[in-house]
């Protein structure tokens, strides 16, 4: 590499140094540079003067020397003119080469000149080339990131726009004099677009994706509650296997166990396969971009759109398959719930279980509502034994997925009310046609076979063995009380269908405690009620046949609280079952013999007023009096045949009733104030009527106790029959014959009696009359 010359200031030390030179070599070599730099400089002059400045400093030098020493100065002369010459020739020689130094130095100024243009116009290139490199790689990747929102690789695009600006556009932008300043700028700005581009794009994908999952929510639906009818089914098998397996419903912690090994995905099946990808890229994208609130806030909303499309405005409860508008719309429910809860498992930061739950509760009572407003519609129980099942499928299906079931265990119980309220009214109409309807007449049975069936659904008491009656036989109840006790059997059964249409009911108290009141209230109203008011009939035969239905259902009532006990759940409350109709049909067999006192009574009160007593007659009567016959008559006819089948207990109450009341009415015949006078004749004719009622008391069964009821009347005649009344007044004597009559009555019939018989030609008609219960 050639030596850069020196730089010279001032030329006079350069032509010390040059003539000084120890050799010819080392003079040009010296020389040569200073020749160079005077020629670039343009200081040739100045050269050239310091030169001749040397020269002549050296001249003076001869001259000096030449005066001091001539010779030498001569020798000098000579030699320094030779040296002289050899400089002017030497001068000339570097003129020429200055010369052609300067021409050359020109030259090369001139190649240097466009050297320094050339390498300018190659930098220019180079710079242009670089920008135009640098401009195609933003343009490149600008095109690559739309590329990718072409290709539908969002997230690719979103990052390749990110590089683009951190390591293209920023840089750049930052230096304002970059030849690519405005193109960066120009791009920079269109970014936010760009961003725009791929979030509209990501969400018209989840939309879309959206869109197909509402319309898939029905048929998820479907798939899940046929993987909780396959778990139900396994959870069958295995309790026919294990009965200790029985206390375990479904989704309990021992149910999941056991069927752990039958791993299913309902969101990834064979039949249904959700791809959350559009959910994810959309989710990553916005947060990305840093808008992940909006984007929460958007996807809520649009759920909540999605939730409002697809609860229809009603429910037809009455279409052929009655649970069809319903399983729809549970099905729906339930496929959206199950994507709610399974984008809250996977994407936490997008959907808490607040947004979640409030979502499920909408859409349980919106479901409720619509169930609720359909029900009045609803005019068949079995309809709703089809509706009960889907209802219990939908909670155990979505129980699995953890969301509460509260409201829809309301909406079971509301179903319920319904199922019972329409099991009641047609119990209410049955009974009612049953009571309506009945004969009420002893029940004939005709075979064993007969009696078999009326035994296997009546709760009878059997006072015979089946082997010992002889058919046909007559059942002591009419047909009513074994139609009752079918219905009584088949509400009960009819009731228990609804916990046993499927193994998820959390109310079974409520049906025990509902089937306990609305079975009260019907024997209570419908039956007890219903044969109350036919007691006010005035056939007998119908009363008495109504207080022996009256004792079956008291009896009937006891063994159906011990049925309810026997049928209630395990998660009722312990203790007896009792129930209001029980004490009703004990109380109104009470009633019934009241009214059986009061139609006997009746009938003797009719039999006594057809007396006709002449108690001034002249002749003396010689037999009972018709109506006295006719009484006793009818007293043991209707306890042979009418009041045959009471209890003993209840007919013997009839005669310590009708015997105390027959002898106080024929005790106020005398006393009636029409009766102004009673001659012996008269006091005959009533004491033969006293002794045919005494002999029919005697032959009575406890004809000791039923006889006390005849003292008042047989001692007051016994009075009538004195004819010297001072007995009575002998308080001694009184209290031994006449202790039970009344005194008031006593001084009554003294006044009115007499002891003479005064002719009448009326009279032996009148007797004759008397006789045959004529008036």
């Amino acid at each position: 590499m050639p030596r850069k010359p020196p730089t010279w200031d001032d030329y006079d030390n350069a032509v010390d140094q040059i003539i000084l030179a120890p050799t010819d070599s080392d003079f040009l070599d010296q020389l040569i540079p200073v020749l160079k730099d005077a020629a670039v400089s343009n200081r040739t002059a100045s050269l050239a003067q310091s030169l001749a400045q040397y020269a002549q400093e050296r001249e003076g030098d001869i001259e000096r020397i030449g005066l001091t020493k001539h010779e030498e100065f001569l020798g000098s002369v000579n030699q320094l003119q030779k040296v002289r010459e050899g400089t002017v020739v030497l001068t000339s020689e570097i003129l020429d080469l200055n010369q052609d130094i300067q021409t050359s130095t020109e030259k090369l100024a001139e190649q240097k000149q466009a050297l320094v243009n050339t390498r300018g116009v190659q930098q220019n290139i180079k710079d242009v080339s670089n920008a135009l490199k640098e401009s195609l790689d933003i343009l490149r990747a600008l095109n690559n990131a739309h590329e990718l929102i072409r290709k539908k690789k969002y997230y690719g695009a979103l990052k390749s726009l990110d590089d683009l600006q951190n390591e293209h556009l920023v840089p750049i932008i930052q230096n304002k004099y970059a030849t690519q300043y405005k193109l960066a700028d120009l791009i920079q700005k269109s970014i936010p677009d760009s961003q725009k581009t791929i979030s509209k794009a990501v969400m018209n994908d989840l939309n879309t994706w959206l869109y197909r999952i509402r319309e898939t929510s029905q048929f998820l639906g479907e798939v899940a509650f046929f993987h909780t009818k396959e778990r139900q089914t396994r959870q069958r098998e295995r309790i026919e296997n294990s009965t200790f397996l029985g206390n375990f419903k479904l989704n309990s912690s021992i149910e999941l166990v056991f069927d752990e090994n039958n791993d299913f995905d309902v969101i990834d099946n064979d039949e249904v396969q959700v791809d959350f990808t559009p959910l994810y890229e959309a989710l990553h994208i916005h947060e990305a971009l840093g808008q992940l609130d909006r984007f929460r806030a958007d996807y809520a909303a649009t759920r909540r759109q999605q939730k409002e499309l697809l609860l229809p405005s009603t429910v037809d409860l009455l279409i052929d398959d009655h649970d069809a508008s319903l399983r729809s719309l549970l099905e729906g429910i339930a496929g959206f719930a199950v994507i709610e809860k399974a984008t809250m498992q996977r994407a936490p930061q997008l959907r808490s279980s607040i947004d979640v739950d409030e979502l499920w509760d909408s859409m349980c009572q919106t479901a409720i509502t619509l169930t609720t407003n359909a029900l009045p519609a609803v005019t068949n129980a079995e309809a709703l034994l089809k509706i009960k099942p889907i209802v219990g499928l939908f909670i155990q299906t979505m129980e699995s997925w953890g969301y509460s079931i509260s409201m829809m265990n309301s909406l079971q119980l509301t179903l319920f009310h319904k199922y019972a309220e329409l099991l009641k009214r047609r119990f209410s109409e049955d009974f009612q046609e049953i009571v309506s309807t009945d004969d009420y007449m002893p029940m004939t049975i005709n075979t064993p076979e007969d009696y078999e069936k009326v035994l296997s659904v009546s709760w009878i008491i059997q006072e015979q063995s089946p082997e010992e009656l002889t058919y046909p036989c007559v059942l002591p109840f009419s047909q009513m009380y074994p139609l009752c006790c079918i219905d009584i059997r088949n509400l009960v059964n009819q009731f228990y269908f609804f916990s046993a249409a499927d193994d998820h009911f959390q109310n079974s108290s409520v049906i025990d405690e509902m089937l306990r009141r609305s079975l009260d209230e019907l024997l209570t109203e419908k039956v007890c009620q219903s044969l109350v008011e036919r007691l006010s009939s005035q056939y007998l035969g119908q009363i008495v046949q109504i207080l022996i239905n009256l004792e079956h259902f008291e009896n009937a009532c006891h063994k159906v609280e011990q049925l309810l006990i026997d049928t209630r759940s395990s998660t009722s409350a312990g203790g007896p079952v009792t129930l209001t109709a029980t004490e009703q049909f004990r109380n109104h067999k009470k009633t019934a013999e009241k009214r059986i006192f009061e139609l006997v009574n009746s009938k003797i009160d009719d039999l006594v007023d057809t007396s006709d007593y002449d108690w001034t007659s002249t002749v003396k009567p010689l037999e009972t009096s018709s109506y006295m016959v006719t009484l006793t008559q009818y007293l043991s006819n209707i306890m042979n045949s009418t009041l045959l089948g009471l209890p003993r207990e209840i007919k013997e109450l009839i005669y310590f009733d009708a015997i105390p009341h027959a002898a106080n009415k024929i005790l106020a015949l005398p006393l009636s104030p029409d009766v102004k006078k009673i001659n012996p004749h008269g006091v005959e004719a009533m004491s033969l009527d006293v002794e045919h009622l005494s002999a029919f008391v005697a032959s009575l069964d406890n004809a000791f106790m039923l006889e006390q009821n005849l003292d008042e009347l047989q001692q007051t005649v016994a009075l009538m029959r004195l004819e010297n009344h001072d007995e009575y007044f002998d308080v001694s004597t009184r209290n031994k014959k006449f202790g039970r009559v009344d005194a008031n009555n006593a001084l009554v019939l003294i006044e009115k009696l007499t002891q003479t018989v005064e002719p009448s030609r009326a009279a032996p008609l009148a007797n004759f009359g008397s006789r045959f219960g004529l008036r």
